[in-house]
């Protein structure tokens, strides 16, 4: 028996087996790729951040050396010179060396805190536009079986339909 469209309900039973076939299957590459994407992020944002923090830390730890190397020996010629006690030498040395590290620490600190807040937005970003993806995908795929299944039932019933119709007089 064929319906009025020409489709049988043997043909409609495959075609809704087929359907969700695909839809299971598509769903499954999205949220097998989501999921890497997500852990790709990740440890890139993770890598990004432990480089930066590096450099800023050799820079900062370049540039404290630098400059305590450079203010002892200022000071020193200068006491040198000008006869100055070696007390008060040494207490412009260390004033000035604190300030410096307490400057970089500031800077480093900052710095760290910034990429650490960066990295945190990133990584929500593109956990957030994966599960609406994903979500989305699903729901697509929800909508596609339930509308197969509707189509099914309607071509079993007009089967149906014609069965009776041509049984019963």
């Amino acid at each position: 028996m064929r319906a009025r469209n020409g489709t049988s309900a043997f043909s409609a039973a495959v075609r809704i087996v087929v359907a969700v076939a695909v839809e299971v299957v598509i769903v499954v590459i999205v949220v097998v790729v989501s999921v890497v994407v997500v852990i790709v992020v990740i440890i890139v944002v993770i890598i990004v951040v432990v480089v930066v923090v590096v450099v800023v830390v050799v820079v900062v730890v370049v540039v404290v050396v630098v400059v305590v190397v450079v203010v002892v020996v200022v000071v020193f010629e200068i006491s040198y010179y000008n006869g100055a006690k070696l007390q008060a030498v040494i207490v412009v040395v260390v004033v000035l060396v604190v300030v410096v590290v307490v400057v970089v620490v500031v800077v480093v600190v900052i710095v760290v805190v910034i990429l650490v807040v960066v990295a945190v937005v990133v990584i929500v970003v593109v956990v957030v536009v994966v599960v609406v993806v994903v979500v989305v995908v699903v729901a697509e795929a929800v909508v596609v079986i339930i509308v197969e299944v509707v189509v099914v039932v309607v071509v079993v019933a007009l089967v149906v339909v014609v069965v009776v119709m041509v049984v019963v007089p």
